[in-house]
């Protein structure tokens, strides 16, 4: 299971289909809670397609916009102490590959010390949706769920199941490098 596709992958597409730097930061921060958006640094995309960096931050939080190349809405915040993390994995994407060989790849690479991986929870904000309203500056069937990164928890150190669960934390990937608290509200 992905944590969410766009989040790591790394698409161009047609400058026509870009927004404008200004809608891909008013989107992107909507991940965030409220108080950290103004400050947050921004990836977006260029008049090319390629990432880039839209805004520098004032505070730890990135956010990535969300990728013109695909269908639908989805943009993320992240502490930018998982940006190592989050960057090979836009890496490996851009090489294709993905799942369950993108996030060995990485667990390997960070268990060589290659990628670093904070010790300490961290956490991703994931926003999705049907689209975005520049207008009114709303996300159109917005969904909102965390997810909380504990490298190499377990069941046994967090108590968490490892069921997946709607309106309930459940632990991901446990042992893992990439071991994570999923938090997914319900969807309306």
């Amino acid at each position: 299971m992905l944590l969410w596709s766009g989040l790591l992958a790394v698409g161009l597409c047609a400058a026509s289909d870009v927004p404008t730097p200004a809608e891909q930061i008013a989107s992107a921060v909507l991940a965030a809670p409220e108080e950290l958006r103004s400050g947050a640094a921004v990836l977006g995309y260029n008049a090319q397609g390629a990432l880039a960096t839209l805004r520098e931050g004032k505070n730890d939080l990135i956010c990535l916009a969300s990728d013109p190349g695909q269908k639908s809405f989805g943009v993320a915040c992240y502490h930018r102490d998982l940006e190592p993390y989050m960057a090979r994995g836009r890496e490996l994407a851009a090489q294709k590959i993905s799942g369950k060989e993108r996030n060995e790849v990485r667990w390997k690479e960070v268990a060589e010390g290659k990628l670093t991986m904070p010790r300490e929870p961290r956490t991703l904000y994931v926003l999705t949706g049907t689209g975005f309203d520049a207008g009114a500056g709303k996300v159109t069937d917005a969904y909102l769920r965390w997810v909380i990164y504990v490298p190499f928890a377990t069941p046994e150190s967090t108590g968490l199941s490892t069921k997946p669960a709607e309106n309930a934390p459940w632990l991901m990937y446990p042992g893992t490098a990439g071991a994570h608290i999923m938090i997914n509200p319900s969807k309306k």
